[in-house]
Parts: structure tokens; sequence; C-alpha cells
């Protein structure tokens, strides 16, 4: 199935109207006034409508009172989570897993259903699970599943206030792949009303009418609360979840959950802003209480303050001097053979993935092993025969099929390029040992070769 890319630019509404005559219809006046009024409920609808079938070939049908999505900003959404997944997988691809089988839930699903829609019409294997409070939505919702003929991956439940956001217990689910939602922003209909003030008063962009119901759009303390209930849940839930997303109004709402993510001691979470062209910018956070690592420019996807950036899941190591790629390969594939790791390496390619269940590398670890080595009377075998033979139990073209049950400290895939290497980091729950593993490949690159000497 091909990939959609995210919407970086606007609209371009000529293009669309070229492709649905019911949004030129619509915007006909709006080209001889020379601007169009998104105050008006039917052209935002008609975009929504329009844009919906051009790019993903799905029907939409929204009643006049919910809300309706603006479509880039919520496919933003649904492509970073296919970036989350894809690049944090147990076997250590940062490409799409066709055949991978998804399950997701989509907490406060709306009339529209349209992070569902836009999941699975994108992602074969992907099925999702809905929930709302609202039965008139869910009646929408409904409709819209079956209209573009996804009853078979998409199911729907109506559930209550008092049910929690997370039922996975009720849904009798064991596990999910990840759980979404896009929360009510606003902790009132005075705070509703502030908000949609300041968006008239900034002649930035476009402000698009809001047509949602209560339960939409206003929720006590907003969005962080809303948010921080799932977090409350994820404390219990744990790993039966891999990713929990959330998307956010305000950068401060942003800072106020990551703020309690940190306090509970959670420090595997990536983060996005959620802004196509000049529309509006949303915030997106994933945590997880795994020690899968998404890839550099997921977990730190879109324009970021530093104060809400991840640690960083790449390094770059500068090598002594001018050296080739097959050179770099060379020291990288000497010294990770003498550790007792699991090591897979292809030299055509220069690329391997190392895999520790503990660190090995460490001055205490290798005065360990030399203790224990003298103090063996007789010694069994050579330095790095371990992972030779752990190495064999890795199949060819294969970037990791571990299924051991022991925890892993680190999984790196290293990279090696003219002059240095590139280190991702893939797995592990401690960025120190990451770090402390660039720091033996940095000093194994300074190294002096016969080359380099004169």
């Amino acid at each position: 199935m091909k990939e959609i890319p995210y919407y970086y630019q606007d609209v371009d509404f000529d293009q669309l109207a070229k492709s649905s005559p019911d949004f030129a219809a619509i915007i006909a006046p709006a080209k001889r006034k020379g601007f169009i009024d998104f105050k008006n409920p039917k052209v935002v609808q008609q975009l929504s409508i329009s844009l919906l079938q051009q790019d993903f070939s799905l029907q939409l049908t929204l009643p006049q009172n919910r809300l309706c999505p603006p479509i880039p900003v919520r496919w933003n959404y649904v492509r970073w989570i296919q970036d989350l997944l894809d690049t944090s997988s147990p076997t250590y691809r940062d490409t799409p897993d066709p055949a991978r089988e998804v399950t997701g839930l989509d907490i406060g699903v709306g009339a529209s259903c349209i992070y569902a829609l836009l999941a699975c019409s994108t992602r074969e294997k992907w099925r999702m699970l809905g929930t709302d409070v609202d039965a008139h939505s869910l009646a929408c919702a409904t409709r819209n599943v079956k209209d573009n003929g996804l009853e078979k991956r998409i199911k729907l439940k109506q559930m209550s206030a008092e049910d929690p956001l997370l039922p996975l217990d009720m849904l009798k689910i064991e596990e999910l792949d990840f759980v979404m939602t896009n929360p009510p922003f606003y902790d009132s209909h005075a705070d509703f009303l502030a908000a949609t003030k300041r968006s008239v008063d900034d002649e930035s962009g476009p402000t698009p009418v809001l047509t949602g119901a209560d339960n939409e759009m206003i929720y006590p303390g907003g969005d962080v609360a809303f948010v921080l209930r799932i977090l409350q849940d994820s404390l219990k839930l744990r790993e039966r979840v891999q990713w929990y997303t959330a998307m956010l109004s305000k950068l401060s709402s942003l800072q106020q959950v990551l703020a309690k993510l940190k306090e509970e001691g959670i420090t595997n979470f990536a983060v996005t802003s959620l802004q196509p062209g000049r529309g509006t910018k949303r915030w997106g956070l994933a945590w997880s209480f795994g020690d899968m690592r998404v890839r550099n420019d997921v977990g730190r996807h879109g324009e970021l303050v530093v104060s809400v950036l991840p640690q960083p899941t790449v390094q770059t190591v500068e090598g002594r001097g001018k050296m080739s790629r097959e050179e770099v390969g060379r020291k990288v594939d000497e010294l990770v053979k003498g550790l007792e790791v699991r090591w897979m390496w292809k030299e055509t390619r220069g690329e391997g993935v190392m895999v520790a269940k503990e660190n090995v590398w460490s001055r205490a670890a290798r005065r360990k092993k030399k203790f224990e080595e003298e103090g063996r009377e007789k010694v069994g075998g050579k330095a790095g025969e371990i992972s030779k033979a752990k190495d064999a139990e890795m199949k060819e073209g294969s970037e990791s099929e571990s299924e051991d049950e022991e925890p892993v400290a680190l999984a790196v895939k290293i990279t090696c390029l003219e002059g240095k290497l590139e280190v991702r980091w893939l797995q592990g729950q401690d960025h120190v040992v990451f770090t402390s593993f660039c720091g033996v490949l940095k000093r194994a690159l300074s190294t002096a070769t016969n080359d380099d000497k004169v």
C-alpha cells in the first residue's frame, strides 16, 4: 500500500476544485469575493469531505451539530503514530512492515470516526476500536464506517462518562499497539468563548467555525486533565499498550503533561508539532513503558522548543583523520566481535546490529571478565566465540529476530560512513548505557591505524 506523506503545505484549493465539483461550486463565490469564508459550516464541511475523497478515497457524512475534522492535522497525527510503530518494532525495522497486524484505540471517535478511517484505509493490516459517550456521534460514525466498507476492521463501542478511558478489561482486550485521542480542549464555556475571541483577533490565518457538542469541546480541566486521566490509567496498564498518545491544543498543555510524565519516571516518550502549512498548530505526545526506541526524527518531530525534547536516539561518532568507510567498518567489527554480545555484521553495507544483555564494555566489566578468565583452570574458547555463536542464531537478511526472554540492556544499529559512523539506539531503558557505548566506539575510531602512522 502506498505511503501517504505528511501535510506540510497549505491545501491547494484550485487543485482540489479541479478534482471535486462540489468543492468547486462551494468556493466559486469565494473566488469572486477574494476570500474563503471559513466561518461558513458548509464551506468547512465540504473542504473536509472533498479532501478526504481526493487524498484517501474515503466517503464522509457529517451532521451539522458535531465537529467537522480538519483533515490535514488529523492525518498528520495518524501518520506520526504510523512512524512511531514502524520505528519501534521488535524486529528493529525502521520502515513499514506490511505484514504487521496492529490494533489501536481511539478515545472519543466523534461523528466522523476520522482517525479510525484514516488509519485503516492506509494500512491494510490495521484494526481500530473506537469509543464515545455520545450516542448520536456513534450512530454517525457507524454509518461512515459502513459507507467505506470497513466494518470488519473498525469496531465502535458506546461508553459512559464514568467508565475508564482505557477500557481494555471491559472490552476483553489483553493488549493494544497504541491508544490515541483528540481530547476536549476547553475547561468551560467561558474558556471556549475566550479562545474563540483570541482566534478572531489573530489575523494570521483563517478562523474556522466550531459546531461541536459540549462533550467534544469541553471537559473540566480541559485537555490537560483529560490526558492526565489517561496517564493515570496507563500507570496501571503499563506495557499492555505499546504507545499511549494524545493530541494537545497548546504548548503549555504539552509542557504540563510532560512534567507529570517525568514526575512518574517515564523517560521513553516522543513529541511532535502538528502544523500543516499555516493551519492551527497542535502538539502530539506519546509515551511508552517498553524499551523500544523510535527513530530520532520521529521522537523529535516538527518544530519544537528545547524544553520538550526527549533524549536523542542517534549519535554521530567522528573518526580520527581521513578513514574510508571500509576502515571504519573494520574497526567497529573488530571491537564488537570482542564483546560478549549478539552481533550481526553486513560488511558490504557497512551496517551492523548489536544486542547486549548487559554493559560488557565498561572498564569494570572488562576487569571482571579478565579476572574470571584468569581464575579458570581451563580457558574455554577465545574471546568473541560467544558472539560468533550467537550471530548464527540471527537469520541472514533480518535486523533482529531475538525472542529471548532476558531483558536487553542495549540494542543499536551502527552505520559506517566515511570518517565516521552513526549509532541508532534501538532498544534499552538507560540513555547512559547508550552514550557509554558510543564513547567506546569513539575511542576505537580515535586509535591510530598503521596507515595513520608515518
